[in-house]
């Protein structure tokens, strides 16, 4: 890893032009964060920014770790807007609606498009918060059919401190709601490779303010899912989460809770939501090449192009690639459809905070601009 200020000053070679108009950027937690706020701070004085740490990036070339990556947004094709939620469990509806009002009135004084049918939310939070649900079905009410997309802020998996990024410093218990207009076409996608199958559990008692399940069909919950896969206890790990997923059915569609951690009790716990009476369906893992590849073309063949994808891709799929040697094979495809993003601890799509899931916005060609 480079030191902060060389790495924001190789940025800053590749981004600064006479129209930059916004950055967005995703990073390694193991960046000194102060150092590198002040470096993005010295490097972009005039130009909004905006971002977080993750568990890991999506480069041009592919998947990396311990490296820095941004996007620059031309202000002749993109008005993009950002705002700061720097209290997460207060967060409301009446807090929610003046923020996205704000941001649609500032996108549209830039006159680029018309702004409920041409824009866009990408949404940034802490991703040790347990706040997501609330804040994104929260921001979802006030976005009316505006599409978002979004991920949670990681920290190089280590389950410690995440942060987002916005007015020139790294936040925690906090999100950033990034709304970009634009008169490119552009779809908002999410994919996922995992198939139900027969097996169900209930969540028979669970702690919900901290997402930890103490019970499943009324026996301790380490032991039963343990006794699920096919492992002893004591082998779970996030190998074997990764691999033997959970997922609860809502509306025909199985959205995925993936298992954080086992706790000393017994219990576990999940990135996402649970609470009692929940009913947990086994998911097995398809080919995640396959999907990825059958995605990526199909949205591709829809908008054009692309002439950039945005990413957020669970920390847990990368995880599952590294393990059955395919993450190469998976660079090549994302290096193709030419993804920037970052591996994420949840995903966040039209106001669902998911698991093990591909996430992002597609855009079209840029048309020919002059200098």
């Amino acid at each position: 890893m480079v030191d902060a200020e060389e790495a924001v000053q190789a940025l800053a070679e590749g981004l600064r032009h006479a129209y930059l108009g916004g950055i967005i950027f995703f990073c390694s937690a193991e960046y000194d964060l102060g150092r590198l706020a002040a470096a993005l701070t010295n490097a972009f004085p005039a130009v909004p920014v905006s971002g977080c740490t993750t568990a890991g990036e999506i480069t041009p070339e592919g998947y990396d770790r311990g490296s820095i990556v941004a996007i620059g947004f031309d202000r002749r094709v993109f008005a993009i807007e950002s705002a700061l939620v720097d209290d997460l469990d207060r967060f409301a509806l009446s807090d929610a609606q003046p923020l996205v009002d704000d941001l649609i009135a500032r996108c549209r004084r830039q006159a680029l498009a018309p702004v409920n049918a041409h824009s866009f939310a990408l949404t940034l939070l802490d991703g040790l918060s347990s706040r997501e649900e609330q804040v994104l079905a929260t921001l979802d009410a006030a976005l009316g059919r505006i599409p978002s997309f979004g991920g949670s802020a990681g920290d190089d998996n280590h389950l410690a401190h995440t942060h987002v990024y916005a007015h020139g410093r790294f936040h925690s218990r906090a999100a950033v709601v990034v709304m970009i207009n634009t008169r490119l076409p552009f779809e908002v996608f999410s994919t996922h490779h995992l198939t139900p199958l027969s097996h169900k559990l209930v969540v028979t008692e669970a702690d919900r303010e901290r997402r930890r399940v103490v019970e499943l069909n009324g026996l301790p919950a380490a032991g039963v899912y343990a006794d699920l896969v096919g492992v002893a206890p004591d082998a779970l790990d996030p190998g074997v989460f990764a691999r033997h997923p959970l997922a609860v059915q809502l509306g025909g569609q199985h959205y995925v809770r993936s298992i954080q951690r086992v706790n000393d009790d017994g219990s576990l716990s999940f990135y996402c939501a649970v609470e009692n009476g929940i009913v947990l369906t086994a998911m097995q893992p398809a080919p995640l090449l396959d999907d990825l590849n059958r995605m990526l073309e199909g949205v591709t063949a829809r908008v054009g192009g692309p002439s950039l994808m945005i990413g957020c891709d669970c920390f847990l799929r990368r995880m599952e690639l590294e393990a059955v040697r395919h993450l190469d094979q998976a660079s090549a495809l994302l290096r193709r459809s030419r993804v920037v993003g970052f591996n994420t601890y949840g995903e966040q799509h039209h106001g669902m905070h998911v698991n093990q899931t591909f996430t992002g916005v597609a855009l079209g060609t840029l048309p020919t601009l002059g200098e």
